[in-house]
């Protein structure tokens, strides 16, 4: 038997041959086993009145296609981020599977620290060094707003906690050691791009001022 396609995307003909094992060719002729490739099982079947054809390949190919399906474009482009997100999460997990303690924990430990450390820190530095803290407690300060929480108590709950990696569980509106992991590596490419951030605009040395337009004031 001989199935005829018609693919008029590029993107969707390179996941074809990907998920096949197959060659796209530019020639004219009969292509080699070799260019072929393999495929298990073929069917078409009709998903929300469209016609999708299904090549089922589990035996020489990992690649796989998801299907969201919802009742408006703005709830399928947030299960498209969700799951994009996901995959990704995933792939970085794979590549550094080093975690640290989410909900909060982490970013507010961190203040403590750095508060600690502004305390020893004369002169005008250590009020950079108290800012840097308080841009870190808006994390758990968030989450705590979100949830419905007083953010203020919130946060004194947590200095006064002895528990270690003190987060915030949104479920329960408490405090307490938390079993939320972040990736390590997601934690440390948000605090670059943010300090990164920072630094640009306190490095602006310059303030362009604007002119009124034309020759003058009119007599």
């Amino acid at each position: 038997e001989l199935v005829c396609l018609k693919l008029s995307s590029k993107w969707e003909l390179r996941r074809l041959c990907q998920a096949t094992g197959a060659t796209a060719l530019v020639r004219l002729g009969a292509p080699t086993p070799d260019e072929m490739g393999t495929c298990d099982r073929m069917e078409q079947t009709t998903v929300g009145g469209r016609t999708l054809t299904i090549f089922q390949n589990p035996s020489s190919t990992k690649l796989a296609t998801l299907l969201l399906r919802a009742s408006t474009n703005s709830v399928l482009q947030d299960l498209e981020r969700a799951v994009d997100d996901g995959v990704h999460a995933m792939e970085v997990a794979t590549k550094d599977g080093r975690c640290l303690a989410g909900a909060g924990a982490t970013e507010f430990a961190l203040s403590q620290h750095i508060s600690r450390y502004a305390d020893t820190c004369p002169g005008l530095d250590q009020y950079a060094i108290r800012a840097f803290c308080t841009a870190l407690k808006i994390v758990p300060r968030t989450l705590a707003e979100t949830a419905g929480m007083d953010a203020v108590k919130t946060l004194a709950d947590m200095s006064a906690s002895t528990a270690p990696n003190v987060g915030i569980d949104l479920e329960s509106g408490t405090i307490g050691t938390t079993q939320v992991l972040d990736l390590y590596k997601t934690k440390l490419c948000a605090f670059q791009l943010a300090v990164d951030a920072a630094l640009t605009v306190l490095r602006v040395d310059q303030i362009i001022m604007s002119k009124q337009s034309g020759a003058g004031p009119k007599q």
